[in-house]
């Protein structure tokens, strides 16, 4: 009968969550977990270089931030690189990037990236008897070593600090025994599945809601008139250094603050508008904001609704495009969809001018034709819409959920906060 206190992958999802040490007598404390050792009492430096020949094709690899694995990065002809020698890759190796090493570049290499190669700054390292490397990885990916890496980097500059090997193996983590770590990699594992079944359901049903979309907004039988017929448009105010500071300070948002359905507002700038500016740049709830150019083709046109998440007023920036519903003629939550529909199809990309930046500018914008139908419709449409978002959106956050409790899971299995058999039963 284990000592150990019992908690539900549940319980995970709070990361502040306390758990009571076990009775005076029993094993060692659940604080302790398991023996902390040293990396390099368990794995090895082990590096093979090979030659660069010109003439001779090298599978490239690198290596994904957050201990999210490799990545190919294409064939490489030796004649083509500066490099005289690359480090080879080998199945099962640990793999981590000297540079920006607390970003957490580091995994154990699988089998279909067997033989690629990486730069001198990629070293490799080999695990002793006493690492099974299924749970290597999910110690790679555990925030608890991401921390220890960005501990130990050195350098001046924050981009070009570097993380030596002997640092690495300096970092001492809790090795469970051998079957042990068989045991909780499976529970990981499983938890693993579970998300990216989740994630592929979540894609799924995104394909379906944009076709939905797409029929909605091209339905033949509604008549077709000019965007600024169906809504009012208006671009935001330029910025200028003059309206740095002023008597009516106000914040306002700009194309970086807008994604593909989402507001990120994490950096929400300030400038000065008068009385009567802030009245025609003012957001109210239920407008939708489109990114009205970039140098990216993918992100011209994103649109996101406002929905008063940060107090008013709030205004917008000329590298936005505000649409508005217009009162009897349409409903936000249609300009919405329309506005996600010219996104997702190409038209706000296709309408844009310019050559290294595409704008799609306000002539442009009020030109477009839009399939209008009548309120009531108009209505009906946003609801099965809105309705099959929620189900996409639940889907990605379930997703993400797992995720969670999968960081809390790996954490409390090392620490022995959650006895192996418990986590076993609830996956």
């Amino acid at each position: 009968m284990s000592d150990w206190q019992q908690i539900t992958l549940g319980d995970l999802e709070d990361p502040v969550r306390k758990v009571a040490a076990p009775p005076q007598g029993t094993r060692a404390s659940m604080s302790d977990g398991y023996p902390l050792r040293p990396l390099g009492e368990v794995m090895y430096l082990d590096i093979q270089r090979t030659p660069m020949k010109p003439a001779t094709t090298y599978r490239l690899a690198g290596v994904l931030n957050a201990g999210k694995g490799v990545v190919a990065k294409g064939d490489l002809d030796g004649g083509d690189t500066e490099y005289a020698a690359m480090n080879v890759l080998h199945v099962d190796q640990v793999v981590m990037r000297k540079l920006t090493a607390w970003e957490g570049p580091i995994t154990v290499v699988p089998a279909e990236f067997d033989g690629f190669v990486v730069s001198s700054e990629f070293p490799t390292f080999t695990l002793g008897p006493e690492l099974v490397p299924a749970w290597m990885r999910h110690v790679c990916r555990s925030p608890r070593l991401w921390a220890e890496m960005k501990n130990r980097v050195s350098g001046t500059v924050q981009r070009r600090k570097r993380l030596n090997p002997e640092q690495l193996l300096q970092i001492q983590l809790p090795i469970p025994p051998r079957e042990l770590q068989v045991r909780i990699a499976d529970v990981l594992d499983a938890v693993d599945a579970q998300a990216t079944a989740l994630d592929v359901e979540a894609d799924a049903l995104r394909d379906v809601l944009r076709r939905l979309r797409a029929d909605s907004m091209t339905d033949g039988s509604t008549d077709e008139v000019r965007a600024d017929e169906a809504f009012s448009i208006t671009m935001g105010r330029q910025r200028s250094p003059q309206r740095a500071t002023g008597p009516h300070m106000t914040s306002y948002l700009r194309s970086a603050n807008v994604g593909y359905g989402t507001l990120d507002l994490s950096d929400v700038l300030e400038m000065d508008f008068n009385p009567s500016e802030r009245e025609n740049f003012a957001l109210r709830y239920g407008d939708v904001l489109v990114s009205e150019g970039s140098a990216s083709a993918t992100a011209v046109g994103m649109p996101a609704m406002w929905r008063d998440e940060i107090p008013a007023p709030v205004c917008f920036q000329n590298t936005l495009l505000r649409y508005r519903a217009i009162q009897g003629v349409s409903i936000p939550a249609f300009v919405k969809h329309w506005c996600l529909w010219a996104y997702e199809s190409g038209r706000f990309r296709d309408v844009a001018g310019g050559t290294n930046i595409k704008h799609i500018g306000s002539r442009r914008a009020v030109q477009m034709l839009v399939r209008l139908p009548n309120v009531a419709d108009q209505e009906r449409i946003a609801t099965e819409l809105d309705a099959m978002s929620k189900v996409v959106m639940a889907t990605r956050a379930e997703a993400a959920r797992l995720r969670g409790v999968r960081a809390g899971l790996l954490a409390g299995l090392l620490d022995r906060a959650i006895d192996i058999k418990s986590a076993e039963w609830e996956v």
